[in-house]
């Protein structure tokens, strides 16, 4: 074995072999590729989109009669999906985080139990979103009579975006130090008191991240919302009431009106526009969060 200036002892000394290069370029190969795959997506788009931005597009709704193909009943509709299904997901999806990881992730007694909500956990992510369209249209739509509606869809994007916050958050739980908990317990701190002031400030960062990889899922679905929270286009007449009517998000407008050939170019500003909205709940969430690590 050689031995480096610093000391150290090494097994292959200064020496390069043809593989380790071969990796290498490899690995600097497929990062430059994937960047440039998103930059030369997000190029595009702005190119095809951003001349279709302007008041009308952005302030108005859909009018046949009128010529405008506006999308503001959309971008009101989007957020409100955002909005309802990460109040009823988020709760949800880092509860059964904690129960996995902190109260039988080192138990045997539960260890069977654990296994099979992580096997359903992982049988949910891998289920097509057509299908939860179709049982969110038959259970809650027809069996609980709320029909097409926004709340509809809410509730059937909380049963799709429940496998990602409940295994990032999970992962994120398993990052933090065991000493953590001992410590807090020896100092005859309770194990919710542990949880809530010790393993879940240190996991925020973590359980963010499957906020925000969850508002993906929900701004880009469009499959399962035509089933449930259909394609109506009309500003709401009562904004407590309106997740009990039918809306179209921007995803499902969009795919209306590009199907049809009609509105290719009117598209690509949807998508701008999507861009825009999961960057700025994104910087949002981030925001807040510093704003929470600072107070502390």
């Amino acid at each position: 074995m050689a031995q480096n200036n610093s000391g150290s002892v090494s097994i292959v000394g200064n020496k390069k072999h043809a593989y380790d290069v071969l990796t290498k370029a490899c690995v600097y190969f497929c990062s430059t590729l994937t960047v440039a795959i998103l930059l030369a997506m997000l190029i595009y788009i702005v190119i095809r989109g951003l001349p279709q931005i302007n008041w009308t597009f952005l302030s108005s709704q859909p009018s046949s009669l009128k010529g405008i193909y506006g999308i503001l009943p959309s971008i009101i509709n989007t957020l409100y999906i955002i909005v309802i299904t990460l109040l009823i997901a988020t709760p949800i999806g880092v509860g059964a985080a904690i129960y996995l990881n902190e109260y039988t992730g080192n138990s045997q007694k539960f260890r069977p139990v654990v296994r099979f909500i992580e096997f359903t956990v992982e049988t949910l992510s891998g289920i097509p979103s057509i299908i939860y369209g179709l049982f969110g249209a038959i259970f809650f739509g027809e069996r609980l009579h709320l029909g097409y509606s926004i709340l509809t869809g809410s509730l059937t994007l909380t049963i799709m975006v429940l496998p990602v916050v409940i295994r990032t958050t999970q992962e994120a739980l398993k990052t933090v130090p065991q000493s953590f908990r001992e410590g807090a317990l020896g100092c005859g701190a309770t194990k919710w008191y542990m949880i809530r002031t010790i393993i879940l400030p240190s996991a925020q960062s973590g359980i963010i991240t499957s906020v925000i990889l969850a508002i993906g899922r929900i701004v880009g679905e469009s499959a399962a919302l035509i089933f449930t929270a259909g394609a109506t286009t009309n500003l709401p007449k009562n904004w407590l009431t309106h997740p009990t009517t039918s809306g179209a998000t921007l995803t499902v407008q969009m795919y209306f009106g590009v199907s049809n050939g009609k509105y290719v170019d009117e598209g690509f500003g949807i998508a701008l526009v999507l861009m825009v909205i999961v960057l700025g709940i994104n910087l949002l969430t981030k925001k807040l969060s510093s704003m929470k690590k600072s107070d502390r």
